[in-house]
């Protein structure tokens, strides 16, 4: 059996698509923190008495990654216990593309990494890159069209969010052909703020960190932690950290098959779905 955690969030659902559609069938559970069938089981990170995974042969776990790093720590260990201590036979942990190490969100992740590396369980890492769908919330254009979120001429690696669900699928289903692996997982054609624009028909006048940073306090809709994730996002991809090309066996393509989805396309449909 295969259990998917945060299998309501926008990753898990693609990944429960994919695995309903592959030809061979598979025996998949949901985990999800208000289950509303048979098929979804309670997975609550933050309640570790609900981490069950008996009977759990292979454990999809997405990360948990919207915290503090001692909450996220906290999670993610106390999935790794759980599933050890149920017998799970394999881990496949949605990781960070190698080289976001300069981002404020990559220790947990590395560290999530280097507890599987020391346990007893099968494992297998696939370090995502940054969604091409998150662009159209980092990168957003204002009301006159122009997009300045502090890019500068950096270029972003992204991957269409779908991309990688297929490639957490095709893993998950036949984990021991993949065990032991990390795969990096980044976009092959990366994208800067001038390509955006032009995608939206906008222009792309970068703002600087500093401003940036005032109008997100300002708009008091982010959390206190989540500042300087996003800020070093902007910083890392302006000083071209995260265009690929420190990343040098890049498996997305042989992983799914075929050709990559276009990013710019995943990016200017995400930016038509918040306009509606």
């Amino acid at each position: 059996m295969i259990l998917v955690t945060g299998a309501n969030g926008a990753l898990g659902r693609l990944v429960a698509d994919e695995l309903a559609s592959r030809d061979e069938a598979v025996d998949v559970v949901l985990g999800t923190r208000s289950p509303r069938s048979t098929a979804e089981r309670r997975v609550d990170f933050d309640d570790p008495a609900s981490l069950d995974f008996t009977g759990v042969d292979t454990l999809l776990l997405i990360s948990a990654g919207y915290g503090e790093d001692d909450t996220v720590i906290a999670r993610h260990g106390a999935a790794i216990s759980a599933a050890e201590k149920a017998g799970v036979r394999h881990l496949v942990y949605t990781s960070l593309s190698g080289d976001g190490d300069h981002l404020t969100y990559a220790l947990a992740h590395r560290w999530t990494e280097r507890r599987l590396r020391r346990g007893p369980l099968a494992w297998t890492i696939l370090r995502n890159g940054l969604y091409a769908e998150f662009l159209a919330d980092i990168a957003a254009a204002g009301p006159d069209g122009t997009i300045a979120a502090p890019l500068g001429e950096g270029r972003l690696a992204a991957v269409a969010r779908a991309d990688l669900a297929a490639v957490a699928a095709r893993v998950t289903a036949e984990p021991e052909l993949h065990a032991g692996q990390v795969y990096e997982l980044v976009g092959e054609h990366a994208l800067g703020g001038a390509e955006l624009a032009a995608a939206i028909g906008g222009s792309y006048e970068p703002g600087s960190l500093g401003a940036t940073r005032e109008a997100v306090i300002a708009a008091g809709q982010a959390l206190p932690y989540q500042v300087p994730m996003l800020l070093s996002t902007y910083s890392a991809v302006a000083g071209g950290f995260l265009d690929g090309s420190g990343i040098e066996n890049n498996a997305l393509r042989g992983l799914l098959g075929r050709e990559p989805r276009s990013a710019l396309d995943a990016y200017r449909a995400a930016v038509r779905s918040h306009v509606k």
